[in-house]
């Protein structure tokens, strides 16, 4: 069993300080003592002029980070605890130091990078995926919300994409995350090793170029017409109208897709990318997510939804409401209410 110590490791190879989530067996998820280790350590960087650019990468070979820890969090919200609402506070801080980061941060967004994955390497200066890579905000699966500054990311991609991700929860592969204005470079995988030897020697600008590649093609953009075209729509059950009367089978398994997920997580996401869309900052942004995370703690689908794919893994969540006509407007509304414990602080 590994220590707290050892689930996140830390090392300077030459002027490069390197990050390396080391939870192989669990993908790399984040637990909170991780989460305050990097932000110590980033802190403690950006100070020191021994380091000149950090690198984070993940342990293993499956992925950097498939997220938070989902079971702690289902273990707290049966509870009625705190210790999620504390997690997500110190989670949101350092995804802001990561987007304000004054040195280059290059992430190695190779393999599974979902949620809290995303919110570590997505907010990042230089953000490099491979052949391998699954981007992905797969929330709306388990009864929440994107957060993580995913709000602020998704309403940002081009046109609906971004609509389209977030309430489908759809993994993305590298040419669709470059799309999409999650990532920056392609990069094979075989050559990542390569890539970080030589960021020991050189600063990223000069090193990148010479291992930087063409992704193989993705599928969102040939897909833009109807996706800009049906995530426009106002309200979640206009967009699955509008889904299925496209006739792209794409389109249909879109609406499909979209019809398994929480009802109320659906709604509340839409509302969240819209209100994103209009804040001026990330910071403001995670703020929203911030109340909107722990308001969904007291909803009874992130239990179901963390229950039905992680702990059972029966795959067949009861969502309460089942159906997107039960969900009101005042039940979306109270997820944007100030929590009880106080708003995030940035």
């Amino acid at each position: 069993m590994k220590t707290e110590d050892d689930t996140v490791q830390f090392t300077v190879e030459g002027r490069t300080a390197v990050i390396t989530l080391n939870r192989p067996k669990a993908l790399n998820a984040l637990t909170h003592p991780m989460v305050l280790r990097m932000d110590r350590a980033l802190a403690a960087w950006e100070r020191d002029p021994a380091v000149d650019q950090v690198l984070v990468r993940g342990a293993g070979e499956r992925g950097l980070c498939a997220g938070g820890d989902i079971r702690a969090i289902h273990d707290d919200a049966k509870a009625g605890t705190t210790a999620s609402a504390e997690f997500w506070r110190d989670e949101y801080r350092l995804n802001a130091r990561i987007a304000r980061y004054p040195k280059p941060y290059v992430a190695l967004m190779d393999g599974i990078v979902m949620g809290g994955g995303v919110g570590i390497s997505a907010h990042g200066g230089v953000r490099v995926v491979t052949e391998r890579s699954r981007v992905a905000m797969p929330e709306t699966g388990i009864g929440f919300v994107p957060d993580v500054g995913g709000t602020w990311l998704l309403g940002r991609a081009p046109g609906r994409l971004g609509t389209h991700l977030a309430l489908t929860g759809g993994a993305v592969g590298a040419a669709d995350a470059l799309l999409c204005g999650l990532a920056d470079h392609f990069v094979p995988a075989a050559r990542l090793p390569e890539l970080t030897t030589a960021l020991a020697a050189a600063p990223v600008h000069e090193v990148l170029p010479r291992y930087a590649a063409t992704p193989p093609p993705g599928e969102l953009a040939d897909r833009r017409p109807w996706i800009d075209h049906c995530y426009a729509a106002d309200t979640v059950e206009e967009i699955v109208e509008r889904l299925l009367a496209d006739g792209d089978p794409a389109a249909k398994e879109a609406a499909e897709t979209v019809l398994a997920k929480s009802p109320t997580a659906l709604k509340v996401t839409l509302a969240a990318l819209r209100r994103a869309a209009e804040l001026g900052s990330l910071e403001e942004v995670l703020v929203q997510e911030f109340r909107v995370s722990c308001n969904a703690l007291a909803s009874p689908d992130l239990v179901e939804g963390i229950r039905a794919q992680v702990v059972d893994k029966d795959r067949n969540p009861r969502w309460s409401p089942p159906a997107l006509a039960d969900v009101t407007g005042p039940d979306v509304e109270r997820h944007f209410a100030p929590p009880a414990g106080g708003d995030l602080v940035l």
